[in-house]
């Protein structure tokens, strides 16, 4: 099931809806949404240089702690199209074809020495870098690494250059780190790791393993999460079953590749395209024909359209609320840790997948957020005040945007302030309290099991 938030962020980090317009023209419909286009801006394609609103603050605040999940790079697909070849790319790393990075060859270097590192349970079986000729199912791919060198540039650039986060005698303990137990998202910490703190030493590197897609660690029993997870589950059938274009679509396809229409449709054809989508390679062809950029299209605004619906029908709110508490209160806890004086685990990174970033974006309320692109970063960065050293600010920025003011616990703050952050307090409430209003409960153990009216 493919779970998904909308109303976009632009890509240069401006809220559309900010921007004054002259002369408005009432007599013309907004413009539809382009699936071409949204399918481009989700396979994030590293080719342009991206401007980003990280770690700007007035200059008498002192950043004291970031805090990034990001969803891993690109990867072969999940899932293959019945009776066709499987897309052509290939996994192994070579630094002289693109999409490459100047760093490529120097980070395929040192992960060859990676031995001395910590990895918990399984990681430690798992490769630091993709190595197949032929990728396999959910490999990284090469361009989803060099997605994560420029991350990783990019945050080192802001965070360890300007602000001196982390100095270069800094210690194991100053670094959390954690992942789920898949190649992808472990080499997608690495290697934003490698240009954050380039040739870092391998005996300071202590990978977690988190075995949980939404890191509920050792709070994963929540009964009502998974009802409401069901509920938005049929939601989306039920859409989908009304969209006559797209079931014209499956039929067609079906014929193409000579199988019923359900076992198509069950192998969720939208996840291969892309593939082929963002490689630049042609869609598969039979003897009876060839899939073709209308299928795709089809496919691709029926997702969105099931985006746009999500938002008013909230049940998949309700589900994020409760799959994402765990998590945020690891977070909250650590950043009143911080903000009381104590200096381990400046830098946070859990390296995720989307359906990790997508709930956390739906329960901080950031309904204008894309659904998480490839190598897709959502940074919290906790602030000091210098002028009144105990008052301490967060700042949240999903791919680069800042959109601290978007959250539903920050909005009427905003209105109300001139600074150009939000209180840590009003984030800790959110977490530990405000959160399970909707559910008329006080606590995410009662929310998890109260049934709603």
């Amino acid at each position: 099931v493919h779970l998904i938030p909308v109303n976009p962020v632009r890509e240069d980090g401006l809220n559309p809806k900010s921007r004054k317009r002259i002369m408005p023209d009432l007599l013309t419909e907004p413009p539809a949404i382009d699936p071409v286009y949204e399918a481009y801006v989700y396979c994030n394609i590293p080719n342009i240089a991206e401007r980003s609103m990280e770690g700007h603050a007035p200059h008498y605040f002192k950043l004291v702690s970031v805090q990034v999940l990001i969803r891993h790079g690109d990867r072969y697909p999940l899932y293959a199209i019945p009776k066709t070849k499987r897309p052509d790319i290939d996994c192994t790393l070579l630094p002289n074809r693109k999409p490459s990075h100047p760093q490529l060859e120097a980070f395929i270097k040192h992960m060859s020495k990676g031995s001395a590192a910590q990895m918990d349970g399984a990681l430690s079986n798992l490769p630091r870098y993709p190595s197949h000729s032929l990728c396999e199912m959910g490999e990284l791919t090469q361009t989803g690494v060099v997605q994560h060198l420029r991350n990783g540039q990019l945050l080192r650039e802001i965070y360890i250059n300007k602000h001196k986060l982390l100095l270069s005698n800094w210690t194991a303990k100053q670094l959390y780190l954690e992942t789920t137990g898949k190649s992808r998202t472990l080499q997608s910490a690495l290697a934003l790791l490698y240009t954050l703190l380039p040739d870092f030493d391998w005996k300071k590197i202590n990978m977690r393993h988190q075995w949980s897609t939404i890191f509920c660690s050792g709070s994963c029993d929540c009964p009502m999460r998974n009802h409401y997870l069901e509920e938005e589950q049929r939601r989306q059938y039920s859409l989908r079953v009304k969209n006559n274009d797209l079931e014209k679509i499956y039929v067609e396809m079906a014929k193409i590749v000579g199988v019923p229409t359900r076992q198509l449709r069950a192998s969720n054809p939208i996840d291969s395209l892309l593939c082929y989508f963002c490689h630049n390679v042609s869609f598969p062809c039979t003897q009876t024909g060839c899939i073709g950029m209308e299928h795709f299209k089809v496919i691709k605004r029926h997702q969105l359209e099931d985006e746009r619906e999500r938002q008013e029908k909230k049940l998949y709110f309700l589900y994020a609320l409760l799959a994402t508490h765990p998590l945020l209160n690891q977070t909250v806890n650590r950043l009143q840790r911080i903000a009381e004086g104590k200096k381990e685990e400046v830098f946070v990174l859990y390296s995720a997948h989307d359906v990790t970033l997508s709930p956390v974006l739906s329960a901080l309320g950031i309904t204008e957020a894309r659904f998480p692109r490839f190598a897709a970063r959502l940074v919290f960065e906790l602030w000091q005040d210098g002028k009144r050293p105990k008052e301490h600010f967060i700042r949240i920025l999903y791919n680069g945007a800042d959109v601290t003011f978007q959250t539903s616990f920050c909005k009427d703050y905003f209105k109300h302030s001139s600074k150009p952050m939000c209180p840590l307090e009003k984030f800790v409430n959110f977490v530990k309290r405000d959160m399970f209003l909707v559910f008329n409960s006080t606590s995410y153990y009662d929310a998890c099991r109260r049934r709603p009216l």
